[in-house]
């Protein structure tokens, strides 16, 4: 990884933009899998602006690794002010774009933005989930931590949360 990459993903982990849970979002996505620990949700909240729907705000919470904090952190930023359409037309590259070209290990963290986002989108469709989620927590839990709960995690079994400073 080149040093500007992780300087740039150090930035936005140390000042993570818009985390956190929406209580009034019009739409929820997630994505990831239970068994492997890394997944990411994302709320949108729209609004009307000159006669079209756009993302007013977005946030996200994300169990994984920095980069897809860092990914899903500018990802809610550079969403503000979007149509829905044009939200739809984001990749992977694009939600990532401002770190730059994403190491190929890495790949899979964009992507999972973008599982997040598309799931929301439709939501806000009404459309039904397209199975980004695996493991019985499904999309429907309240919040990450509850889909890691009821995704077969067993008792014995610990879970680490740790708050960014």
């Amino acid at each position: 990884m080149s040093d500007s990459f992780e300087e740039k993903v150090r930035d936005a982990i140390a000042n993570p933009k818009n985390m956190g849970e929406m209580s009034d979002a019009d739409a929820v996505g997630t994505v990831g899998s239970a068994d492997c620990g890394d997944m990411v949700r994302m709320w949108l909240k729209f609004s009307e602006k000159d006669g079209r729907k756009v993302i007013d705000r977005a946030s996200f919470q994300s169990f994984g690794c920095q980069t897809a904090i860092a990914v899903a952190s500018l990802a809610t930023e550079l969403l503000a002010g979007k149509t829905v359409e044009e939200a739809r037309s984001l990749g992977a590259g694009d939600l990532s774009e401002p770190l730059g070209p994403l190491p190929p290990m890495k790949m899979h963290c964009g992507q999972m933005v973008e599982g997040a986002l598309r799931e929301a989108l439709r939501a806000e469709a009404g459309e039904p989930a397209g199975g980004a989620i695996e493991g019985p927590g499904g999309p429907a839990a309240a919040t990450l931590l509850d889909s890691l709960a009821t995704s077969g995690v067993s008792a014995g079994q610990k879970l680490r949360i740790v708050k960014l400073d």
